[in-house]
C-alpha cells in the first residue's frame, strides 16, 4: 500500500506538539515512520511580569500548524487528509492555565519558563519532602495563593497547555501520567494521596478550600482508551471541516514525555536528553532517591516509572542568536548562506577546538536558571584577557553552555546518589548537526550518547507513536511495543566519552563556576 492509500484510507497516526519557538505537527504511517509534517513558528512574550502566548498565539498557531500539515500531505501525495487512525496532542511541560466554570481562562498563561514562584516552590517542597520545581503547576497555583490574586476567587480548575488542547479536541479533562507528575506528584498512576491531603490543609490554612481532585486534571496511563476527537473539535482543528470527528484522541503528555517516547528511553537505566529552546535529562530509575534536592525533578515516564529530570531552562536560544549575528555578518559581506549550511560550518568548526586555557566561560541565560542558582536571564561571556579567541573556540563555548547547568544536577545524580545510566540518547535541534553536541554532551556527562536518524524529529514524532500505542499496543508495555515494532530497524550512532574533550569541558565548568556568583548576584 502506498502513503497516499494509507493516507486516504486512515492507516496513519497524528502527533502535535506546541514547544516553546515552534509547533510541530508529525504524520506518521503503520511502519511508524514519519511521512509528512507541518510547523508554525512562534515566540513567547514577556507581559506584566510573565513570559507568556496569548490564546489568540495558541489557537491560530496549532490551526496554522494543522493547514501546513495538509499542505505538505497534498504536495507530496496529492491526497486530502480527512481522517487518522489516532491523534495525540503535547505541549511544552508544566505551567498554568486557570479556567473558570464557563471554561475561561481567567489569567494569560504562565509558561514553565517563568521563575516567579521561588516562595511557593520551597514551602512546597519543605512541607512535602519531595522537590516541587518552580515551573509544577500546583507552585503557580500556590504562589497565586499566597500573593491573594484576585482571580482565584472565580478558580473553578486548572490545567496545562496540553491539557488544554486535548479538551478542545475532546471536552475531556484529562491528561497523560507523565503530564500529570509536573502537575503534582505522583505514585501508582495517580496524584500521591498523602502530598494531596498535606497541600489541601496548607491551601485551606491559607484560604483556599478547593479539594484537588476538583480541580486537577485526571492523570491517565499510556495507552488508555476513551476520548475521541469531537465534532467541535475538529472544526477547532481544521475550519475547512475536511477533517473527520470520531478520532481517537490518547492521552496528552507534556515533552518530557515524547521525549522519553522518541528516543525509546523508557526502561530502568535509560535516559534521554531533549535539547532546544530549553534542555532537560530524564534517567529511569531503578529505585527511589534517598534526598531530595532543588536541581532533580523526580516526574514519570507516559506509563508512571520514576524519572530523575534535570530540566534548565535555557540551551539553543543564545547559541540562535549568535548564528543569526552571523548570518547578518555573511549578508554583509555579499554572501546569502542559508541557515542551516550556516549551523553546520559553525557546528563542525567547533568540533575541531577547544577552548584550552583561555578562560572562556559563556552563560547562555536569557530567562532565569533555576539549576544554577540564577534569578533573571542575562547572556555573557568571559575570557582571560590575554587569551587568542578564535571563531571554534568561542562557539565551542557556546555549545558547552547548552550542557553546562544540565552538568550541574547530573553530577548530584551520579555522585550524591550513585545513580546507575547505561547510555543517554539525545535528541531535538541542538543534535541536527551529525556527532557535534552529540560528544560534546557524551563528555560533558561521562556517558556515552546515542542519537538515532529520527534525532531531529522530536516531541511530536513522539506523541504520534503514543497515539499508535494506544491502537496497536494490544495490552504489550510502551516498552515492549516500542522495542519491537518501533525501533528494533533503527539504524542509531553511540559515541564515548574522549578524554580529551572531558578534560576540556572540565576547564569550562571550573571557569564557569567561577563567573557564577556574578550571574546570581545580577538584577534588572
Amino acid at each position: 500500500m502506498t502513503n497516499a492509500e494509507k493516507i486516504l484510507s486512515g492507516k496513519t497516526y497524528l502527533g502535535i506538539e506546541l514547544g516553546s519557538t515552534r509547533i510541530k505537527a508529525c504524520l506518521t504511517d503503520d511502519s511508524f515512520l514519519p511521512v509528512a509534517a507541518g510547523s508554525y513558528s512562534w515566540e513567547n512574550r514577556f507581559e506584566n511580569g510573565f513570559w507568556t502566548y496569548s490564546l489568540e498565539d495558541i489557537h491560530n498557531g496549532i490551526r496554522a500548524c494543522y493547514a501546513d500539515l495538509v499542505k505538505n500531505v497534498k504536495e507530496k501525495y496529492g491526497a486530502d487528509l480527512t481522517e487518522v487512525g489516532a491523534i495525540g496532542v503535547s505541549a511544552m511541560m508544566h505551567g498554568y492555565m486557570a479556567f473558570d466554570k464557563d471554561n475561561d481562562l481567567l489569567v494569560p498563561f504562565r509558561t514553565w519558563r517563568n521563575t516567579t514562584t521561588a516562595q511557593a516552590a520551597d514551602e512546597l517542597t519543605n512541607l512535602l519532602g519531595f522537590n516541587i520545581p518552580q515551573r509544577c503547576s500546583i507552585s503557580h497555583l500556590y504562589q497565586a495563593i499566597l500573593n491573594k490574586e484576585e482571580h482565584l476567587s472565580r478558580l473553578a480548575y486548572i490545567n496545562t497547555l496540553a491539557g488544554y488542547i486535548h479538551f478542545l479536541f475532546t471536552g475531556r479533562f484529562e491528561v497523560g501520567i507523565g503530564e500529570a507528575s509536573g502537575i503534582f506528584p505522583v505514585e501508582s498512576m495517580q496524584y500521591n494521596a498523602e502530598y494531596v491531603k498535606k497541600t489541601e490543609a496548607l491551601f485551606k490554612e491559607k484560604g483556599f478550600s478547593h479539594k484537588l481532585a476538583d480541580i486537577l486534571p485526571i492523570p491517565r496511563n499510556a495507552g488508555y482508551k476513551g476520548a475521541v476527537l469531537t465534532e467541535k473539535g475538529a472544526a477547532f482543528l481544521d475550519p475547512t471541516g475536511n477533517l473527520k470527528s470520531g478520532i481517537p484522541v490518547c492521552p496528552p503528555e507534556g515533552d518530557a514525555g515524547t521525549g522519553m517516547t522518541a528516543t525509546n528511553s523508557i526502561r530502568e537505566k535509560t535516559g534521554n536528553v531533549s535539547a532546544g529552546t530549553s534542555v532537560f535529562s530524564m534517567l529511569v530509575l531503578e529505585k527511589p532517591l534517598k534526598g531530595y534536592y532543588p536541581e532533580i525533578d523526580v516526574v514519570a515516564t507516559p506509563n508512571g516509572l520514576p524519572v530523575a529530570m534535570v530540566h534548565c531552562n535555557n540551551c539553543c536560544g543564545e547559541v540562535d542568536a549568535w548564528v543569526k549575528l552571523f548570518s547578518e555578518f555573511a549578508k554583509l559581506s555579499g554572501i546569502d548562506m542559508d541557515r542551516s549550511a550556516l549551523y553546520e560550518l559553525l557546528y563542525k568548526n567547533a568540533a575541531d577546538s577547544y577552548i584550552g586555557d583561555s578562560g572562556l566561560a559563556v552563560y547562555n541565560f536569557i530567562s532565569g536558571e533555576p539549576v544554577a542558582g540564577v534569578e533573571e536571564g542575562h547572556p555573557m561571556y568571559f575570557r582571560k584577557g590575554n587569551s587568542k579567541l578564535t571563531l571554534g573556540s568561542f562557539f565551542r563555548a557556546q555549545l558547552y553552555s547548552s550542557a553546562a547547568a544540565l552538568k550541574i544536577g547530573m553530577d548530584i545524580l551520579f555522585e550524591n546518589e550513585s545513580v546507575l545510566a547505561e547510555c543517554f540518547t539525545g535528541h531535538g535541534g541542538l543534535f541536527k548537526i551529525k556527532g557535534v553536541a552529540q560528544q560534546i554532551f557524551a563528555d560533558a556527562i561521562n556517558t556515552k550518547f546515542r542519537t538515532m536518524e529520527t534525532a531531529g524529529e522530536g516531541g511530536a514524532w513522539g506523541m504520534s507513536l503514543l497515539a499508535a500505542y494506544m491502537q496497536k499496543g494490544n495490552g504489550r508495555t510502551l516498552e515492549d511495543f516500542l522495542d519491537e515494532d518501533v525501533f528494533s530497524g533503527m539504524s542509531s550512532c553511540t559515541l564515548s566519552p574522549s578524554s580529551e574533550g572531558r578534560a576540556d569541558f572540565e576547564r569550562f565548568m571550573e571557569n564557569y563556576k567561577c563567573g557564577l556568583a556574578f550571574q546570581q548576584k545580577r538584577k534588572g
